[in-house]
């Protein structure tokens, strides 16, 4: 992938000039700037650069002069801190790999070459986008950075900035915007269109994206959707890494490590795993190359992962919070934490999984526990907790439904319903306030207090819920778990729901 040149003295700033002065780690050998960009990417953050990235750095050392670096793009306020780190560097950036052994690796990564913060030119975007050396748009925009209504289940064209996008003449400033003017123009001069490539954690994202984006141009110029239908792809994918937040003093560690200082490095942990449909547009890289798994068939791989990792991620975040703990690995070391982990594993959300090729489940969920455990990346339950009401409406519901359709228990998914509520409370068992992140904040805190005389306020919320509060299979374990959650505490309440299922 990279190699190590040199060795390590001073301080080296990280940067395209001084890549020769780097000796203490691996660094791009190829001629990152030789093609233009094949790949635009929205998005830019953490999880992209320890994957997406990661995989096209090796595909660019494994390929000589390939067409396929990317080129960033931030369209939010925020994004103009990443803007302001990568730029400087040329877009070139550390990734540490945190071992459970202790072993640490740290590379730079070089196939991110540029980098543009919409707002200070959407224009210059649009044109990058509609470039016909741009075969593949990729996204990692979050879980509701696909604008869709929680009342109606629709793409929100009512939505502020989709609404100002949809103005006539408007200068996009949206994703959906910028995306769809680039495929209009595409369109209009006669450049095939580019493939739009999800990589968020929703169920059938490819499915989700060709939705929102046809829908936003339908709105614009109906005729524009239809040529979308016909010629643009949005392949499934379903991608993995456990990436945290860049902790504070991470910057300062590979300096000192290293020797390199980077505005912005990138920590995650050594296990990856990329499985991706092969429909693409305009042409691919040879993705498989560098260990993506190209299929027919996303959907097995990704309900997988909905389910066990993501899905087991909220079953100890909130339980593990309230019991006090702030680190992943911390919780997941608990003994009560780790049976209950497996239990919902195996017992419930493991049913609703079909034959995944390839693939031995009981495996996979024992890797997943070793996976959470590793102290070495200091995953935090904050992180897991925030978002909550994009989350487990994705990764939970879909298999306290399926269980109950089939006349199935759920009394340990509906026991992680009911610690989300008594945690969206914003108070912990000892008083102490819990920062709620959620863009639904307003909404869930006043009904997960009202819940305490009203036991099924909480979740009588249908587009979070939908008819669960009317399902006795639900409500009887939900309101058991609230109940004790409030009478005898956390850990008493998870104890008691182990040893009765035992």
């Amino acid at each position: 992938m990279t190699q190590a040149v040199g060795d390590m003295s001073s301080p080296v700033r990280l940067d395209e000039a001084h890549l020769p002065q780097i000796g203490s780690i691996a660094v791009p050998t190829y001629r990152r700037r030789q093609n233009p960009c094949g790949m635009v990417h929205f998005g830019v953050g953490g999880f992209h650069r320890a994957h997406q990235a990661m995989y096209v750095d090796r595909l660019l050392a494994a390929t000589p002069l390939p067409p396929w670096s990317i080129c960033g793009v931030g369209v939010l306020p925020g994004d103009a801190r990443m803007r302001d780190a990568l730029v400087p560097q040329d877009g070139l950036y550390t990734l540490t790999l945190k071992h459970p052994d202790g072993v640490v690796e740290t590379s730079v990564i070089g196939s991110i070459v540029d980098y543009l913060f919409a707002p200070d030119d959407p224009e210059q975007v649009i044109e990058t986008l509609a470039a016909p050396t741009t075969r593949i748009v990729s996204l990692t925009v979050t879980e509701g950075g696909y604008n869709i209504s929680g009342a109606t289940g629709e793409f929100d064209l009512s939505a502020p900035d989709v609404a100002a996008d949809l103005v006539p003449n408007a200068i996009p400033r949206t994703t959906f915007g910028l995306i769809t003017e680039a495929l209009r123009r595409r369109r209009a001069r006669g450049i095939a269109s580019f493939t739009v490539m999800s990589c968020d954690n929703i169920p059938g994202n490819g499915h989700m994206a060709r939705r929102v984006f046809t829908a936003f141009a339908r709105a614009q110029e109906p005729a524009l959707a239809e040529w979308m239908q016909l010629h643009t792809s949005f392949p499934n994918s379903m991608v993995d890494r456990i990436t945290p937040a860049t902790p504070t003093d991470l910057a300062d560690e590979v300096a000192a490590r290293t020797g390199v200082i980077d505005r912005w490095p990138v920590v995650a942990e050594p296990f990856t795993q990329w499985v991706l449909e092969d429909d693409f547009s305009a042409g691919r890289p040879a993705f498989e190359a560098v260990g993506v798994q190209m299929v027919t068939d996303v959907a097995p791989y990704e309900l997988m992962k909905l389910r066990l990792l993501n899905a087991g991620h909220q079953t100890l975040c909130y339980v593990g919070y309230l019991m006090g703990y702030r680190k992943v690995d911390e919780a997941t070391a608990d003994p009560l934490v780790q049976r209950l982990l497996r239990a919902y594993m195996q017992q419930e959300g493991r049913p609703t999984l079909a034959a995944v090729p390839g693939v031995d489940l009981d495996v996979y969920i024992d890797t997943l526990i070793e996976r959470f455990a590793n102290p070495a990346i200091g995953d935090t339950i904050a992180r897991l907790c925030a978002e909550s009401s994009d989350r487990i409406p994705q990764w939970l519901v879909p298999v306290v439904a399926q269980r109950l359709d089939a006349g199935g228990s759920v009394r340990f998914a509906a026991a992680v319903i009911a610690a989300w509520t008594r945690y969206a409370e914003g108070v912990d068992e000892q008083g102490e306030p819990i920062e709620i992140v959620d863009q639904r904040r307003d909404l869930l805190v006043p009904l997960a207090r009202r819940s305490r005389d009203e036991p099924l306020a909480f979740v009588s919320v249908p587009d979070l819920f939908g008819d669960l509060a009317q399902r006795p299979g639900f409500v009887e374990p939900y309101t058991w778990a609230l109940a004790r959650l409030r009478t005898v505490g956390v850990r008493a309440m998870v104890d008691e729901l182990l040893k009765d299922s035992a």
